[in-house]
């Protein structure tokens, strides 16, 4: 038996029921109501709903693990809570098997076990319940994302993409798409109803003129101005693909696009961990690089963010210093 295959069987387990929660939720409180601008109560029920079913799997199989999640059920208690806790409860349950069902209070338990601080010692499990929240409201994309860190390492990544083409080629053929990968094992992609690996690799490059970029669609998550100069000293003249959430990590790491660039919109702000450890081995096992602005790794040992990196550059290895030196050159000593 291969070294993580039970924590990545689990983590499959876990990401691909709460992603099918995350569907459950959109079809019922998104496809079917009209949400006022600033409604995110429905991004809100997947949330918890999603971090309560992969936090119970993770308690059951790994019950010694700690966990660093997003979450904590302080909105859901009391009569305050009452509404929305009544939907978190009726959703989760609506996509667990009749053995599996959870009371109410087993669901803020759940949910309460992601409080870890993280750190450099031991094993624990990042999880962003739903990454991309403006692209769940929007039916774009978003992402489950679970990792295994282990001594300040991320060993174990999985993503769920609900809505990300299986095929990039075929954006109107089937969706939903799963991403797996353990150090030293190789990235694999799978749907969400065929248990078939097939595993994945960057597209086959050497220069970064042949290369896309990968972005976020909201400018306050990376600077666009500076991607766009940094597209004129690389020669990249292809449209951005732009996306919300870890299927960006996903989309490069088989091939739809090359580079990855989250650049630091303020010197302020910190990069938090469940954001980028999935992405991370996932990137690097698929044949690719992962490094900050100033090309070092990123440190997944001092808590719950990555404040010893500034942005995050993710592409095919053999371009990475070449695309790391254009970063450097745009950004000069802005951060």
């Amino acid at each position: 038996m291969s070294v993580y295959a039970k924590e990545r069987n689990v983590a499959i387990q876990a990401v691909l029921t709460a992603s099918k929660v995350c569907q459950s939720v959109f079809q019922h409180l998104v496809a079917n109501e009209t949400l006022t601008k600033n409604d995110k109560s429905p991004v809100t029920v997947a949330d918890f709903s999603a971090q309560a079913i992969v936090n119970t799997y993770l308690k059951d199989h790994f019950p010694e693990d700690p966990i660093v999640g997003e979450e904590d059920s302080k909105d859901l208690q009391g009569d305050e809570g009452k509404t929305l806790r009544e939907k978190v409860f009726s959703l989760t349950n609506g996509v667990l098997s009749d053995s599996e069902k959870l009371s109410e209070q087993q669901i803020l338990d759940a949910i309460d076990r992601g409080n870890y601080i993280g750190g450099a010692k031991g094993r624990h499990w990042a999880l962003d319940p739903i990454d991309g929240t403006k692209g769940f409201l929007r039916g774009g994309q978003y992402a489950v994302c679970l990792a295994l860190i282990v001594d300040g390492i991320v060993q174990v990544g999985v993503v769920g993409c609900p809505n990300l083409p299986v095929d990039y080629k075929q954006p109107e053929g089937e969706r939903g798409s799963l991403f797996i990968a353990v150090r030293g094992q190789g990235a694999f992609q799978r749907t969400f109803t065929n248990e078939t690996e097939s595993p994945i690799h960057f597209a086959d490059i050497s220069s970064t003129e042949e290369a896309t970029f990968c972005e976020s669609v909201e400018a306050a998550h990376s600077s666009h101005s500076d991607a766009v100069e940094i597209a004129q000293l690389l020669g990249i003249t292809r449209e951005p693909v732009r996306m919300d959430s870890q299927a960006k990590y996903c989309s490069i790491s088989r091939g739809d696009a090359d580079i990855y660039l989250r650049l630091p919109t303020s010197k302020a702000y910190v990069e938090k961990i469940w954001d980028h450890a999935s992405g991370n081995v996932l990137v690097t096992e698929a044949g690719g690089k992962v490094t900050d602005i100033h090309g070092q790794p990123l440190d997944f040992s001092i808590g719950r963010t990555l404040e010893k990196n500034k942005g995050v550059i993710a592409s095919k290895a053999n371009i990475h210093g070449r695309v790391l030196e254009a970063v450097q050159k745009v950004l000069g000593n802005k951060f």
